[in-house]
């Protein structure tokens, strides 16, 4: 038979033992989120306009125009394809190395403090503020997403990869080192395997990412589909984005499941 201690159940002990510091910690911080949003400047009346804009917003969106600005609409949707294949394709290339590089058990210190330098900067700033930056150096239009995009690309890959190879199985690695074979020949046979088929996925999922960072980046000047939705919406015409929003949705949907399939292909 149960005792009564045991019928009571078992409950997860609290991660604060200290009762008066555990409820001293929640007033605080409960007293902090009063204070935080008491400083909100809401101006009510521009969100009631606001409400009324996002409604015709929403007509639009349900009465797309494809025919009026398609010469747009399809050019700029040319622009954003072509920037996330490129920039993905060279992005991908490019942080391979660097990946290898940033891997602390087959790279040298001086290497792997480089690698690791180059992609901490990567990631370091989101893609709107790398795009502002590279149109103010070369200009309004897709070079400056292209060049966006790969550098995102770098940091992205080359992490993920580092820490791929990080984790490898070094009995594989190590028995082709027992062979006598170079750096170069444990990279190909014992750590190329190992890591291949994750690279090969995150490629098609940083590719899906690409497309829709070009839609954002766009909006600064940076080329693409997110230019001509930002001119559609400047202009009130709320029919033409509600066209394009629609054609951003069938690309990330047919995207991710041409993505979803290739990754449990090759996976």
């Amino acid at each position: 038979m149960r005792t009564g201690s045991a019928s009571a159940g078992w409950s997860r002990p609290p991660l604060i033992r200290n009762p008066w510091l555990r409820w001293s910690l929640y007033a605080g911080l409960f007293v902090y989120l009063i204070a935080a949003v008491s400083t909100l400047d809401v101006n009510w009346a521009r969100v009631l306009d606001g409400v009324s804009n996002g409604w015709r917003v929403l007509e639009g969106f349900f009465a797309p125009d494809f025919t009026t600005r398609s010469r747009d609409i399809w050019r700029g949707m040319e622009e954003s394809l072509t920037m996330t294949l490129t920039s993905t394709v060279v992005g991908c290339l490019v942080s391979i190395p660097i990946g290898l590089g940033a891997a602390r058990n087959i790279a040298p210190l001086p290497i792997y403090v480089v690698c690791r330098s180059i992609i901490a900067i990567s990631r370091a700033f989101q893609e709107i503020i790398i795009a502002i930056l590279f149109v103010a150096m070369f200009g309004f239009g897709p070079f400056a997403g292209f060049l966006t995009l790969g550098f995102a690309t770098v940091g992205f890959m080359a992490k993920l990869l580092a820490e791929d190879i990080e984790d490898i199985q070094e009995t594989q690695a190590e028995a082709v080192r027992a062979t006598g074979a170079s750096w170069w020949q444990v990279i190909n046979y014992g750590i190329q395997p190992q890591v291949m088929p994750r690279l090969i996925g995150l490629s098609l999922y940083r590719l899906d990412i690409n497309f829709r960072e070009s839609a954002v980046i766009g909006i600064v000047g940076a080329g693409g589909i997110g230019a001509t939705l930002n001119t559609a919406m400047s202009r009130y015409d709320y029919d033409t984005a509600g066209a394009i929003l629609i054609m951003i949705i069938a690309v990330v949907l047919v995207a991710e499941y041409v993505s979803s399939h290739l990754r449990k292909w090759v996976q």
